[in-house]
């Protein structure tokens, strides 16, 4: 299949609800390896400018398309980001577009692409001055977002949050220091001639100039390095396992931080790994066993303590929790269109629940360390006041590192240019 074929059907799926995370692997193995670079880019660039070619696909339609033809919807999506970002010929970006309604089963459809497609060029000008004055349209994010963040943060950072998210994410490795050090992988990786350079935050983490295929790595089959996010890699980190300590990791998968968490601290006395998906806790067990690590994994709703507690407290609890991951849209630029503002209101009841259950198999003088990797307070500063409230045993740990943006109870990282996600940390403590 080719890879405007192949990206209308991920994008339609996406259109329905699916996660671009759970329809791209299986799209990318119907597709020659040759065509597997421009099928990503195609279904990352569109799903990442959707809000700004929603409005011109709306204003170029004289009526909505069928709810049956969605793929048809979909591949007009494509054909108008590559005609707004692809320097190839356009007639023959529109004269392939119009094609694939045949690869798609759907040949009745190829006038309307054609309309549509020369219609946007015939327009393009026009159009883009009726919208220049909409920040929906210029800064390619969902108005329900847009307000949220304008009401939590000054205006010049809330510019500098859609800017980042519309940026390609950087691809970082974390350096098994079990292994071997950061600046002897970082000369490995200079040998092989990979370029890269050390993170600003993370004392194990390294930024590639370029991305590549993983198994191209040096050592990365030897669980010499994993890939994660310079943000992601500060919960390790920030939680600091010590020696013969038991550990809890909720929602643990895909396991870049219960592997972290072993790589500082080997020698922990138990380190449980809680997921209620199946497929998700394979991830966690391939990781681990990449790395020649071990954990207790367990398949389970970390908020029904009775499954799966065996009664003995923990010392540490992870909480990584589910969130509306608005601090890594940029790796999932899905979320424009399958998040809503409710969603954020049923997530902090969510948040708040997880952090409620776990709480209780925390040993008195024990550490929680809260996470998300969204920037919206609702999710975050707002979710740790309620539990305050609801709990008085529970103290909050002051954190100051020299990064991030320091709030009423945690730290707040903001996603960067060629560096970090936008993650939130919060430590609490139990009182004895």
């Amino acid at each position: 299949m080719d890879a405007r074929t192949a990206a209308a059907k991920v994008i339609a799926r996406v259109f329905e609800g699916r996660s671009l995370a759970a329809e791209l692997p299986r799209a990318l193995r119907s597709c020659d390896m040759l065509h597997q670079p421009l099928l990503k880019e195609l279904c990352f660039g569109t799903l990442r400018s959707h809000p700004k070619i929603k409005l011109l696909v709306d204003a170029l339609l004289t009526r909505p398309i069928r709810t049956k033809d969605i793929e048809i919807e979909a591949l007009i999506y494509v054909g108008i980001y590559q005609l707004l970002t692809h320097n190839e010929p356009k007639y023959a970006i529109v004269d392939e577009t119009v094609k694939g309604s045949a690869k798609l089963g759907r040949a009745w459809a190829r006038p309307l692409i054609n309309a549509v497609l020369r219609n946007f060029l015939r327009k393009q000008c026009e159009l883009e001055n009726t919208f220049s004055d909409n920040l929906h349209y210029s800064s390619m994010h969902p108005d329900w977002l847009i307000k949220r963040l304008q009401a939590a943060w000054p205006e010049t950072l809330v510019s500098k949050i859609l800017d980042a998210n519309n940026e390609r994410a950087p691809m970082t490795l974390r350096v098994n220091s079990l292994k071997i050090s950061r600046d002897n992988y970082l000369l490995k990786l200079q040998k092989a001639g990979i370029d890269g350079e050390i993170t600003s935050i993370s004392e194990h983490g390294l930024t590639l100039r370029r991305p590549l295929d993983v198994w191209g790595l040096p050592g990365f089959a030897r669980g010499e390095c994993s890939v994660q996010d310079e943000a992601a890699q500060l919960a390790a980190f920030l939680l600091c396992p010590s020696p013969g300590e038991r550990i809890l990791d909720t929602c643990s998968a895909p396991g870049g931080k219960t592997g972290h968490l072993l790589e500082l601290q080997p020698r922990l006395e138990v380190l449980l790994a809680l997921d209620q998906d199946h497929k998700r806790m394979s991830l966690v067990r391939e990781n681990l066993e990449r790395l020649r690590m071990k954990a207790h994994l367990k398949v389970a709703d970390a908020t029904l303590t009775q499954t799966w507690w065996d009664g003995i407290f923990f010392d540490k609890i992870l909480v990584d929790a589910p969130c509306s991951a608005s601090g890594v849209i940029r790796r999932h630029p899905d979320i424009k269109i399958l998040r809503n503002s409710s969603d954020i209101d049923k997530l902090r009841k969510n948040q708040l629940k997880l952090l409620s259950s776990v709480w209780e198999v925390l040993r008195p003088g024990g550490i929680l360390l809260y996470v998300t990797c969204s920037v919206l307070p609702e999710e975050n500063d707002l979710v740790i006041e309620d539990f305050l409230k609801s709990c008085c045993d529970v103290r909050v740990k002051s954190m100051n590192y020299g990064w991030g943006t320091s709030t009423k109870f945690g730290i707040q990282l903001f996603p960067a240019s060629n560096s970090h996600d936008g993650f939130y940390y919060a430590k609490l403590w139990k009182s004895i």
